[in-house]
């Protein structure tokens, strides 16, 4: 949610009066839960555990952070999903949940060969079920030194990465070579983009209406306002959902003004404004970019996300504001019409849109709140 829209739920009353008190509750920052981005190459001198310090940064679908670790074979980085963070009602099958391990994947790769460290990976050793996750591997990663490793010149830009969910600045018109400069960065799946007008006005609609419905679809849009993290001490103490910190929202917070009984209400300020903040960032697009896959399978969808993350680094190297759209790519019944339409449009001979964001021009972002990596080792 745009944070700036929240100024009208006070009336200007909370805000203006501008006490101690408030000034205070105001200047809150959940660094605990940012330490991650700090610590991240400076605290680990083991290969694997200075790699995955960088890979717990990756994006990943609500910031559920699913993935959990074990170290226990010499050289070797186990990885499996925590079945408590997966989206069973906006991500029915996990396709988004895998797309995000195989973000994790890319930046531990990108991780340890600046170390000097190749990884080879398998990927599902032991298979998988395309309906659901389960505890079986979904990647056995071995770590061996290798001198002659290439770096990748996307990997300094790990820092700097965000996923933007501000509005974008309508005046100012992504390049076309940007889009094909961004687009180079994959290496699995098929990537296509456009900035024309009438492309930017379509899939502005397409993407308006297919978040309209997640919205008001009422077991969708719970599972996303139970993850909603308001202030600084939901974010420390769980520092994965919606993160909604900051000064706005540690007042609104703290005075009972931002609830998720109140974001749950339909006839609240609070609903109402979500909704003109979101329709904000959807209908701001200056450009939109893909990723399909000629299959869907669990392998694919870990290559789409390691294709994702680069080039969300691609992005961030140009300047280029990125923010996944993915509700018209999810697949449960009230979606159906506008996954299908997607598809019809962006998809070729079969394929899957497995990613679909918005560009343009916008304002810094804070960083994403993490679990240490401690939190994530088996």
């Amino acid at each position: 949610m745009n944070r700036r829209k929240f100024l009208s739920l006070t009336g200007g009353g909370i805000i203006v009066a501008a006490t101690a008190s408030v000034a205070t509750i105001a200047s809150r920052t959940p660094a605990a839960a940012l330490a991650p981005w700090d610590q991240a190459g400076v605290i680990y001198d083991e290969p694997r555990k200075h790699a995955l310090s960088y890979a717990i940064l990756a994006p990943n679908p609500h910031n559920r952070q699913p993935w959990m670790v074990d170290l226990s074979q010499p050289d070797t980085v186990v990885l499996t999903v925590d079945t408590d963070r997966l989206l069973p009602h906006t991500d029915p099958f996990s396709r988004q949940i895998t797309i995000g391990l195989g973000c994790f994947l890319e930046v531990m790769v990108m991780a340890a060969a600046e170390d000097g460290y190749t990884v080879d990976l398998q990927v599902f050793p032991e298979g998988s079920d395309a309906a659901a996750l389960d505890g079986r591997p979904v990647a056995i990663a071995s770590f061996r030194a290798d001198p002659n490793v290439a770096k990748d010149p996307l990997f300094r830009h790990i820092f700097a990465r965000r996923s933007n969910k501000e509005p974008f600045d309508v005046t100012r018109a992504v390049p076309p070579e940007a889009v094909s400069q961004i687009a180079a960065a994959a290496r699995f799946g098929r990537v296509d983009g456009s900035v024309a007008d009438d492309s930017i006005a379509t899939l502005r609609a397409l993407t308006s209406e297919a978040l309209m419905i997640e919205l008001e679809t009422p077991h969708t849009y719970k599972e996303s306002v139970d993850l909603f993290r308001i202030g600084k001490a939901e974010v420390e103490a769980n520092p994965d959902g919606i993160d909604l910190s900051g000064p706005m929202f540690e007042v609104l917070g703290t005075f009972g003004m931002m609830t998720r009984e109140a974001a749950l209400d339909t006839t609240s300020t609070v609903y109402t404004q979500g909704i003109t903040a979101q329709m904000a960032t959807t209908n701001s697009a200056m450009g939109h970019i893909w990723m399909t896959t000629r299959g869907n399978t669990r392998e694919d969808q870990i290559n789409a996300g390691r294709d994702w993350v680069r080039l969300n680094l691609a992005a961030t190297a140009r300047g280029v504001a990125f923010q996944p759209l993915s509700q018209a790519l999810q697949e449960y019944p009230e979606m159906a019409t506008h996954y299908a339409r997607v598809h019809q449009m962006l998809a070729r001979d079969g394929e899957t849109v497995q990613m679909l964001c918005r560009l343009g021009y916008g304002i810094a972002v804070n960083r994403s709140p993490r679990w240490p990596l401690e939190a994530k080792l088996i």
